[in-house]
Parts: C-alpha cells; structure tokens; sequence
C-alpha cells in the first residue's frame, strides 16, 4: 500500500503550482539572486587590463584556472569582483568539518545541536575571510607580476584588489545563505550550479562548430551525445540509490494500552561524499601544471618537465592518479561527514536496533561494514563518470565544460532543488486537503 506521502506526489499537477503562491516566491526570488551573481561575473576589478589579461588567460585555461573559472561561471577568464567565486567558503567549510572530528571541542559544538551549529557556522565564516584574504592577495601580486596586465601596480591596487575579491566572495556567501533560508534549494550548490550552466550553452556550439569545420566527425560527436545522456542517466540512478537498514522499535505500553513496536529505516547513500572528492582529486592534480604555466619553463629542471607533461590531460599517469585520489577522497569524506558510533549511540538511546544485531558497539561495527562497502561502489562510480569523460577530452578536443564533475554538479544540484520544489508542493497540497476536512466538519456541526 502506497504512504500518504506517495499518494500526494502521484497527485501533483500543475493546478497545484499554481496554487502554490510562497514557492513561486521562492523560485523568483532565487532567480533573482541568481541573476544578480551573474552580473557580478561582468564587473573587473578596477586597475586592470581586461584585453591583455584575457590573452594571458587564454594560456593557463587548461589548469587549475580553467577548473576555478568554470566553478566562478567566467568571473575568472575576465578577473571580475567574483572571481574568488564562493570557493573559498567551501574550503572553509571542509577544513571546519575536518577540525570537528579532531578538536574536541568543536565535536562537541556540533552535539550541541542548533546554538552550536551557529558557533561552527560563524567558524566557517572566519575562515573565510582568512583564506579569501590570502587568496585575493596571491592573485595582486599575480596579476603585477604579469607584463601589462596592471596600469599603475604599487600597493593601491593589492588593498583594492583584495577589498573587491574578498568582498565579492563575503557577498556571496552571504547570497547563497539567503537563497537557502528564502529561496529554493541549497544556495551555495545552486550558485555553482549557474555558474557551469551559463557555460554549457558555449560548450556545445564549440562541439558543433568542431563538427562543422571538420575537426569533429558526425558519429563522434553522436558517440559524445550518447555518452553525455548515459553519465547523466548513471549519475541519476546512482544519486537516488540507497542502502535502507531496517530499524525495529520495542513494543511500548501507554496506560492499560500495548502498543505494537514501530519499524523505520536508516538510509546510507550510496555516495555519501557527493561531488567533493572529483573537486579535490582535480584542483591537486592541476596544481603542478598550473606553477608551470606561470613559471618560465625554460628555468625548470629535466624532472619538473618530465613529471608536467605526465600529468597532463588524457596522460597514463594523471589517470591513474586521479582515479586513485577519487577513490580516497570518497573514503575519507564519507567517514568525516558519517559517524557511525554516533548513529548507533542515537539508535539506542530512542531505543531502536537493527534486527539480530546488538546496540551499541556492534551496531556501530555493522553500520560501518555496510557503509564501507557501499562506498567502495560509490568511489567506483566516482571514477567511472570522471575519468571517462576526461578520456575523452584528451581524444577529441571536447570543451572543458563536458567534463565529468560538472555533469555531477549539475545533475546533482538539478535532483536536490527538484525535491525540493516537490516537497513544497506535496504541503500545500497537503495544507489544501486538511482545510477542506475543516471545512466538511464545520458543515457537517451547522
């Protein structure tokens, strides 16, 4: 028999969107942030020159800048106020989490429930403003170090350099947070979401222009196509999946009455570490060609050399490497973000367990041996939608833009603010049918 729940989702149509007037707020007001970031993607820095600095991007593209520029949705091709993008907080917010599993206080911020989520939060945003400030300074003194890219360098322009890109990264964070409290979906995610969006609409007309000069044949590009639906298909199914333990409650008596044990289910994703270890695995390994690009190659070593041009795209060694870091970063990640002690420790104190398993330790013990192992298929699958696509960057010259981490940020975000906008609707619809029952029994009373 289908849950209420079900029954509510089957009914949705359009009837009930158009009843729902505080999502449709929501969507618009999330629009309106969004649009207000991407023309902040348009505004440089001042003191700069935006002709000399897009040549001299043009050969670093391939880099770590390429992966931050296409995170900033451009903001860094043309070195706006945005060009930090919201980067900076999402290491903030790793490093945070880190501490958390290490510091001994900061674990026990995070029992504390909603105050000490407030505390960690205004951590999170310390550390924000220390690493975007670092940043912003690294890239002043970048772009001076650069022939004519600053008309009058000295250090106006590394206070104005610094104040803009912080301040652009604060502003940010700060749009993501109201998107989420007012908005629909998880700001920061949708923000990033955008920023690969606006760029996809480029990718594809450089494949077909590709295809139209020759450079591409017909079935290959066919042959991309398929490949593209088939990631986002796998992407789909692998996101939904998960591996539900079935939790037992005991019978309870209230009064002179027994009532029968509740049952319910643990739910572990099957990547729980969601797009963070491709993200990690990318920027370390674009790190070395990067210092290269800016450095005078002709300076380097025979071995600097010989190990920049093994790590280049489609290159035996980076694959490896970055289907090795993959793999890590999902082990790593999911065992920062999932306590399994903690969980098992909450089971028994509401009185839940899994059947044929003893609470307490060995609850812990069979939650992290089902989630290790669902992990492993999770990391596989990390790799499998990474990797392939990259392979066929290196082949065939496709845009950097098709590549496998921003299919997942976008299919990801895409079924995140989906559920979302079907959560709104099933309360309303929800909200609409206990309204009607009052209004049956105030009829029925009369």
């Amino acid at each position: 028999m289908a849950s209420a729940a079900e029954q509510l989702a089957s009914n949705l149509n359009f009837s009930t969107f158009a009843k729902a007037e505080d999502l449709k707020k929501r969507l618009w007001f999330t629009l309106g942030a969004l649009l207000v970031y991407r023309l902040g993607t348009y505004i440089p820095l001042p003191g700069l020159n935006p002709e000399a600095f897009a040549q001299a991007f043009q050969g670093q593209s391939g880099g770590i800048l390429g992966l931050f520029n296409m995170f900033s949705g451009g903001a860094v091709e043309r070195m706006a106020i945005f060009a930090l993008g919201i980067m900076p907080y999402i290491s903030a917010s790793i490093i945070v989490q880190l501490m958390t599993s290490v510091v001994p206080s900061l674990e026990q911020l995070k029992k504390e429930g909603e105050q000490g989520r407030k505390v960690i939060n205004q951590y999170t945003r310390y550390g924000t403003v220390l690493l975007g400030t670092m940043q912003a300074y690294g890239i002043a003194v970048g772009l001076e170090s650069g022939n004519g890219l600053v008309g009058d360098p000295g250090w106006f322009f590394k206070i104005s350099t610094v104040i803009s890109l912080l301040g652009g990264t604060m502003f940010l964070m700060w749009l993501g947070e109201q998107i989420t409290s007012r908005g629909i979906g998880n700001g920061i995610s949708l923000i990033i979401f955008a920023g690969i969006v606006a760029h996809l609409p480029t990718a594809m007309a450089s494949t077909l222009e590709l295809g139209r000069t020759g450079a591409l044949s017909t079935p290959l590009i066919l042959a991309i196509i398929v490949m593209v639906v088939g990631v986002i298909a796998l992407i789909v199914f692998v996101e939904r999946a998960q591996r539900r333990l079935l939790i037992q409650y005991p019978k309870r008596q209230v009064g002179n009455k027994m009532f029968q044990g509740d049952t319910s289910h643990l739910p572990l994703k099957l990547n729980t570490a969601g797009v963070i270890p491709a993200i990690f695995a990318s920027s370390l390994l674009l790190l070395p060609a990067t210092i290269a690009g800016f450095a005078n190659t002709s300076n380097l070593p025979g071995w600097a050399t010989t190990i920049v041009a093994a790590l280049g795209h489609g290159q035996p060694l980076y694959m490896v490497l970055y289907g090795g870091m993959i793999a890590f970063f999902a082990f790593f990640y999911t065992a920062i973000v999932f306590n399994p002690k903690d969980t098992a420790d909450n089971l028994k104190k509401h009185g839940g367990f899994i059947l044929g398993i003893r609470p307490g330790e060995r609850t812990a013990e069979y939650i992290d041996y089902v989630l290790t192992r669902i992990t492993v298929i999770g990391a596989l699958y990390l790799m499998f939608v990474c990797i392939l696509p990259e392979v066929m960057i290196a082949q065939t010259g496709v845009p950097f833009y098709l590549g496998g981490t921003s299919l997942l940020i976008v299919v990801s975000v895409t079924l995140d603010t989906v559920a979302q906008i079907q959560g709104h609707l099933i309360a309303q619809q929800y909200e609409g049918l206990i309204k009607k029952s009052k209004l049956r029994g105030g009829k029925r009373g009369r």
